[in-house]
């Protein structure tokens, strides 16, 4: 059965749940987008490897533009969604409403395995730096005390977001400051120092090339490339989590997604382009686990050093704490809709938060993280590789369930087709072909960190389509104890949505 929406039930919808209606502005919600993708790290840890693995070389920043576009098409699919249904839940909401509950549920239960997944490594990162910034070498090789920091993190950032979501911004805002300083003051002295002859016998002269996919002489590269650069933009969604706090909640989340973005694609290349001129691509292949603590000793000299080290503490910091937003809020609305348990769909009174699914996030991470801490580093490595499939699959659930909710209404307009057809469409196609790819590469347990075998199979693929079949699993036994979710028809939306307001 199909039924139209109609805007205003959405719109009466945004805030129904209890949480504090109008609390974020557009800027904060384009800092908690930002932030959320931690990009202090993610470029500490993921540029080396575009350009030793993908051996893309001097075109490594072209790499971080193409990863952007299918980021830019389903931010578009978000935009779009939203404005027609305002609701925190997001993927699983829209999802449950264009391509019917089952679709919703697993998607829902995609985004809250990954922001748990990630939790573990974002907090190993901060316990990790938090050493190195004060010199305690000896702190930072001991597995003990990095995991105790890293809980110590991770129960702060739990404790700020039960607090209210608008502490939650302005603690954001702080770190992502520092962040944004430290990189941009990176960037400024690294090519400063190249265009003055100061930068060392490696450092090559910034050239527009750089930004050009077609001087890639291989395809296959330029594939495997982007496979690892795509998922550094993710976590701007983020933003659209919230939307039911944000003000215009029908179009000021969406547009703060689509500006996180294009913020995002600024800050990477920019930054890539001023590291690889500096150093050159062999320092970045070389130090492929960490660029930046390593550029960042050349470019600023000791002690100055390690406001590089604060870039990537905050980066981490910051995200750990964006990322308990999407999943008590995603936990919120299925729980609302009856899709999950009622007592995560509790408010707190005072503070207006879903303070028992944050609680719950925090204790899972916590639980996530020291246990695979106790049974192996390397399989805590693996199911962050593992982290990328769900990434892909409720990205590209998302794109598709905006083609097909305004299936009605794309072919109406230029605009629409472009925007709210083609776009989102492209962008999910995108996102199933980088997940069937990393299927496969993560088949082989030579790609893993342990190298070990699993079934025959790479640590990390087992983990990842684990999970989903373990929502599988969960989903059905939902629907037989709780079937009244399950009965719900699909939606198309409503032809007023797209028309112009006024």
């Amino acid at each position: 059965m199909e039924t139209a929406t109609s805007p205003e039930p959405a719109a009466a919808a945004a805030g129904g749940k209890g949480l504090k209606a109008d609390a974020l502005g557009f800027v904060s919600s384009v800092v908690i987008g930002v932030a959320s993708t931690a990009p202090g790290y993610s470029l500490a840890a993921s540029l080396g490897f575009v350009v030793a693995i993908a051996g893309v070389g001097v075109q490594a920043p072209a790499v971080l533009l193409v990863a952007f576009a299918p980021m830019l098409l389903i931010a578009s699919a978000y935009y779009y969604l939203n404005r027609a249904d305002p609701d925190c839940g997001t993927t699983f909401a829209w999802g449950t409403r264009a391509l019917g509950p089952w679709a919703g549920w697993i998607g829902g239960w995609a985004i809250i395995v990954a922001d748990v997944i990630v939790m573990a490594n974002l907090a190993q990162i901060a316990g990790l730096y938090s050493f190195l910034l004060v010199g305690w070498q000896w702190a930072a090789d001991s597995t003990a005390a990095v995991t105790f920091v890293g809980v110590l993190w991770i129960a702060l950032m739990t404790w700020i977001c039960v607090r209210g979501i608008e502490l939650s911004a302005r603690t954001q805002v702080g770190l992502l400051g520092a962040e944004i300083v430290t990189l941009a003051l990176f960037a400024v002295i690294a090519l400063v120092r190249v265009a003055a002859g100061d930068a060392g016998p490696a450092a090559l002269d910034p050239s527009l090339s750089w930004l050009n996919p077609f001087e890639i002489d291989s395809t296959s590269a330029l594939i495997s490339g982007v496979l690892i650069a795509i998922f550094i933009y993710w976590g701007w969604d983020s933003t659209v989590t919230v939307n039911e706090e944000s003000r215009n909640s029908h179009e000021g989340p969406g547009k703060a997604a689509l500006a996180a973005t294009v913020i995002l694609l600024a800050i990477y290349v920019v930054v890539a382009v001023a590291a690889q001129a500096y150093g050159g691509t062999e320092v970045l292949v070389d130090n492929a686990d960490d660029v930046l603590s390593v550029l960042g000793e050349q470019v600023f000299g000791s002690p100055w050093d390690k406001i590089l080290i604060v870039a990537v503490l905050t980066s981490a910091a910051a995200s750990t704490q964006t990322t308990i937003l999407p999943t008590t809020r995603t936990s919120l609305s299925m729980a609302r809709s009856g899709a999950l348990p009622r007592f995560l769909g509790e408010i707190h009174p005072r503070f207006l938060t879903p303070h028992v699914g944050t609680w719950l996030m925090g204790g899972l991470s916590i639980s996530w993280y020291v246990g695979l801490t106790i049974v192996s580093e390397n399989i805590l490595f693996d199911s962050i590789a593992a982290l990328g499939l769900m990434i892909a699959f409720y990205y590209g659930l998302t794109g598709f369930a905006c083609v097909v909710y305004y299936r009605r209404q794309i072919t109406r307009s230029v605009k629409a087709f472009l925007l709210v057809g083609v776009g989102p469409g492209l962008g999910a196609v995108i996102l199933t072909y980088v997940f069937v790819r990393s299927c496969v590469d993560l088949s082989k347990p030579e790609n893993s960190e342990s190298g070990d075998s699993w079934l025959g199979l790479g640590p990390p693929l087992v983990i990842g389509l684990g999970f989903l079949l373990m929502g599988v699993v969960l989903m059905f036994l939902w629907r037989r104890a709780h079937p009244e979710f399950f009965r719900r028809g699909r939606e198309v939306a409503d032809p007023r949505i797209l028309e112009p307001a006024g």
